[in-house]
């Protein structure tokens, strides 16, 4: 072997090294993001109104002084990842100062679309620990890792926890508050013409609060277990009751399922959506269900949207029964439903509204 060769070789073992270490470090930039949000990092430098300097940054968070020099480690990681960025104060000073990006715009908490209450409850370690039982849960321990990790499974253990149930209906609220803006404004058009319409599965009901808000002739529903509605306050502009998706559904012209069917099998989805069905009238009075879920494309998405799909599918395995499903997987559970057509709109982002009429 030449001196060329060998060289190349011992480049490609380094960047096989460096590809193995940054996905080992993937948990590193997930657990300091946290932490960034925890310590309120990003409402401090909004607050602050102007470019940040990092002394004033450390002495506005509420941390031990012998913290102190670490906090510019943190942030540089931070401003690495495109959390934050770094701007000069003015243009006549040389200090320069944190300033916030569009992606740490999501994550103030005083934001109509944070996004904090999502990471936090993603990042929270009753979600992070099954992932210690994932080879194990292979190798047959457990029907699900969550299981395996907790001796019960994901949605009993949120109805036992009302600390766990509020920080998952907050997390899927704040997911709501934020996609749902944009589904109102730019794909509307599937909510017109709708007298009812009832909201599955609908947590603290963002998402059927933002369609009632938009479409004010649609009379919304919020429909879901009986201890996640009982916790709700009561509002003129909405009806709320509480069941069980898999024993009946109340009838509308349309059913909205937000990301409730990718936490189950095929077979339950399929039991979901025969109830679904049931409740609606014929595709020619109207009748219909509004499916916002992902649509994994591998060959024709682009990476880093790919990427992300795959890893909420890896979510599902470890904490529900449920996945993320291609066109041809959704549609094989929606022909296996009784459905006589459907139609795919992408949106902005990783999901797809799906209409699917009986």
């Amino acid at each position: 072997m030449g001196l060329t060769e060998e060289r190349d070789g011992c480049r490609e073992l380094v960047k096989a090294q460096a590809h193995v270490w940054k996905h080992m470090g993937n948990l590193i930039s997930s657990m300091s993001l946290k932490c960034a949000i925890q310590l309120g990092i990003p409402d401090t430098i909004h607050n602050h109104g102007r470019p940040m300097t990092l002394s004033d940054l450390v002495d506005a968070l509420p941390i031990s002084p012998t913290k102190s020099p670490c906090v510019h480690r943190l942030m540089r990681l931070m401003v690495h990842l495109g959390f934050f960025t770094i701007h000069k104060n003015g243009e006549e000073e040389e200090e320069e100062g944190y300033v916030l990006t569009p992606s740490s715009k999501l994550l103030l908490s005083q934001s109509s679309t944070s996004l904090a209450p999502f990471v936090l409850m993603m990042l929270d370690p009753v979600l992070v620990n099954p992932w210690q039982w994932l080879s194990r849960w292979f190798e047959g321990k457990g029907s699900t890792p969550f299981e395996a990790a907790h001796g019960l499974g994901l949605w009993e253990c949120a109805s036992q926890n009302p600390e766990i149930n509020g920080c998952f209906n907050e997390c899927m609220a704040s997911d709501s508050r934020l996609i749902m803006s944009v589904i109102v404004k730019e794909f509307g058009h599937v909510f017109k013409g709708l007298e009812s319409l009832v909201d599955v599965g609908g947590g603290k009901g963002a998402a059927a609060t933002a369609i009632a808000e938009a479409f004010p002739n649609v009379k919304c529903t919020l429909f879901d277990l009986p201890h996640v509605v009982a916790t709700l306050p009561q509002s003129s502009g909405m009806v709320y009751v509480g069941g069980d998706m898999f024993e009946s559904i109340p009838p509308a012209d349309a059913v909205f399922l937000k990301w409730i069917l990718h936490d189950w099998s095929d077979e339950d989805c399929v039991r979901i959506l025969k109830l679904c069905k049931e409740a609606i009238p014929s595709k020619e009075e109207g009748g219909k269900v509004i499916i916002l879920e992902m649509v994994i494309d591998v060959e024709n998405g682009d990476h880093q949207s790919v990427e992300t799909q795959l890893f909420f599918d890896m979510m599902m395995m470890v904490d529900t029964y449920g996945k993320e499903r291609t066109q041809d997987e959704w549609s094989k559970v929606f022909k296996d439903a009784g459905f006589s057509s459907y139609k795919f709109t992408p949106i902005f982002g990783m999901r797809s509204l799906i209409e699917v009429y009986p």
